[in-house]
C-alpha cells in the first residue's frame, strides 16, 4: 500500500509540474519532488523539460546538493566535464561523505577514458553508500572497458549478493564467465544463484544457454523448461528449448516448443523455417513445405527460407523447381559460395554444364575451396572442351590438395587428351604412387586414352 501512495505522490507530481508550465503558474515542490522530475525526464530523452525543471528546481531551492548532484549528471551527459568538474569541487568542500560525488566524479573520469580512476572512485564511494549493489554494478561496467574480465565477474557477484534481483547484473556475470571460456564454472554460478533465487527465469535461461553450448541437450531442456515455467510468456527460452529438442532428435516435441512462440507473439521466419525443418524431419513433407512458405512470406529477404526450400525440392529430385528458389536466394545473397554449389549441382543434374560450371566457378571465388568442388568444377570445365581452363583449375587445386589422387589422375587424363605424354605420364605416376588401387577414375573420365602405350606401361608396372 505504501508504494501505491508513493507512486500516486510521484504521478502527482509530474501533473502539478506539466500544470504548472502550461498555465505559467509558479507552484512550489520540494527539492527531492525536483530530483525525481529531472531524473524522468532525462530517462524519457526529454532534456528540454529536464533543464526547465532543473532551472526551476535551483531557484526555489539553491542550496539543495542533490539538485545540484543532479545538474552535475546533465553535465556529464551534455559532456560538459570541465564544468560538471568544477561544480563536483564545489559540492566536495560542502560534502565529503556524500557517495554521490564520487560517482558523479568516477562517471567524468570514465568518459575521459580514464577507467582506473574511475574504479578508485568507486571504491571510495563504497565507503560512504548505503546502495553497495549499484556502485558493484557501476565497478564492474569499467572493468569491462579495461577488458579486465576477471574484475569485472567479481563486481558483478558482490552485486548480486547485495541485490539479488539486478537482472543486468545477472546477464554481464554469465557474459563474463562466458568471454573467459569458463562456460562449465558459469553453471555451477547458476545453481547457487538459483538456490537463493529459484524463480529467476532469466537464471534457468541462462543455464540452459550454457549447457546448451556444451552440448548437453539434456540439461539445456530441462532449464529452458523451469524458465517457461516461471513465465509462460517467455518467447526465447520456448525458441531455445525448440534448438535444443531438435538437436536431441526429438521433433515433435520441438515443432510444439516452436509453435508456442508463434502463440505468444507475431510469427517470426526463424520459428517458421524450425518447424519445417522438423516436419521434414518426421517425414511431413506437406506440413515442411507449408511452414517453409509461410517463412518466405513472412520474411521474402530471408535467404535462408529461399535455401530450405530449394533443399527441399533438391531431395524431391524436382530440380527445375529447385533451380527457380536458389535463384532467390542468390537474388539475396549472390556472394555465399554454398549458395553457388547448390546453383551448380542443380544445373549439372539438368546436364546444363555451362551454368554448372558458372556455379563451381562461383563458388570457388566466395571461399569454397572443398576437394569436390575443385573437381566438380574442373569436369565441368572437361565436358564443355576447356581443357586448358580445366588444368589451370587443377593447378590451383593441387595447392590445397598436394596429395590428393583425384587431382593426379586428373592431370593425367587432360594432359593425356591434349597429346602432352610427358606431362600426362608425371602425373600418371604421382596418382598410382598415391592410390593405385583407384586407377579406374582414369578410365571412368578419359576412355578414349586408355589404349595409349605409356598408360598401359604404366598401369602393368604398378599391377605388379
Amino acid at each position: 500500500m505504501y508504494l501505491n501512495h508513493e507512486e500516486d505522490d510521484y504521478n502527482l507530481s509530474l501533473s502539478r509540474f506539466e500544470s504548472m508550465l502550461k498555465t505559467n503558474k509558479v507552484f512550489f515542490f520540494d527539492s527531492e519532488e525536483f530530483e525525481e522530475i529531472i531524473l524522468y525526464y532525462l530517462d524519457m530523452g526529454k532534456t528540454n523539460l529536464a533543464k526547465k525543471a532543473l532551472k526551476l528546481g535551483l531557484e526555489q531551492h539553491p542550496k539543495s546538493t542533490g539538485l545540484k548532484l543532479v545538474q552535475v549528471e546533465m553535465l556529464v551527459y551534455e559532456d560538459k566535464l570541465d564544468a560538471a568538474e568544477k561544480l563536483l569541487n564545489e559540492l566536495y568542500a560542502i560534502e565529503p561523505h556524500n557517495e554521490e560525488i564520487y560517482i558523479q566524479r568516477a562517471s567524468i573520469y570514465s568518459k575521459r577514458d580514464n577507467h582506473e580512476k574511475a574504479v578508485a572512485c568507486l571504491k571510495k564511494a563504497l565507503e560512504y553508500t548505503d546502495d553497495h549493489a549499484d556502485v558493484y554494478n557501476l565497478m564492474g561496467m569499467e572493468y569491462l572497458f579495461m577488458d579486465d574480465l576477471e574484475s569485472a565477474k567479481s563486481c558483478f557477484i558482490l552485486c548480486l549478493e547485495e541485490d539479488i534481483a539486478d537482472q543486468s547484473a545477472l546477464y554481464n556475470v554469465v557474459y563474463c564467465f562466458e568471454f573467459l571460456d569458463q562456460n562449465a564454472a558459469a553453471i555451477d554460478y547458476l545453481k547457487t544463484y538459483i538456490d537463493r533465487n529459484p524463480y529467476s527465469e532469466i537464471a534457468w535461461h541462462q543455464s540452459g544457454r550454457l549447457y546448451y553450448g556444451l552440448k548437453d541437450y539434456e540439461n539445456a531442456v530441462r532449464a529452458f523448461e523451469f524458465a517457461t515455467y516461471i513465465d509462460e510468456t517467455f518467447v526465447g527460452a520456448f525458441m531455445e528449448k525448440g534448438k535444443a529438442l531438435e538437436r536431441l532428435k526429438r521433433y515433435t516435441e520441438a515443432i510444439e516448443s516452436y509453435e508456442q512462440t508463434l502463440a505468444l507473439d507475431d510469427p517470426t521466419s526463424y520459428a517458421l523455417l524450425r518447424i519445417g525443418k522438423c516436419y521434414e524431419k518426421v517425414g511431413n513433407k506437406v506440413a515442411a513445405l507449408k511452414y517453409y512458405n509461410q517463412t518466405v512470406h513472412e520474411d521474402p529477404l530471408l535467404d535462408k527460407g529461399w535455401i530450405a526450400i530449394t533443399d527441399f525440392y533438391i531431395r524431391q529430385k524436382n530440380y527445375s523447381k529447385a533451380l527457380y528458389y536458389v535463384n532467390k536466394a542468390l537474388g539475396i545473397d549472390d556472394q555465399n559460395s554454398s549458395y553457388w554449389k547448390r546453383y551448380a549441382t542443380i544445373n549439372k543434374a539438368l546436364f546444363l554444364f555451362e551454368e554448372a560450371e558458372h556455379g563451381y566457378r562461383k563458388a570457388v571465388e566466395f571461399g569454397d575451396y572443398e576437394l569436390d568442388t575443385w573437381l566438380f568444377w574442373v569436369d565441368m570445365m572437361y565436358q564443355m572442351g576447356e581443357n586448358d581452363n580445366a588444368i589451370l583449375a587443377l593447378l590451383q587445386a593441387s595447392e590445397y590438395f598436394p596429395e590428393a589422387y583425384e587431382i593426379e589422375y586428373r592431370m593425367a587424363g587432360l594432359y593425356f587428351t591434349l597429346e602432352m605424354e610427358e606431362k600426362g605420364s608425371y602425373h600418371l605416376a604421382n596418382a598410382l604412387r598415391l592410390n593405385a588401387t583407384h586407377y579406374t577414375l582414369l578410365e571412368e573420365l578419359f576412355p578414349q586414352v586408355m589404349d595409349l602405350n605409356s598408360i598401359q606401361k604404366a598401369l602393368r608396372k604398378y599391377r605388379k
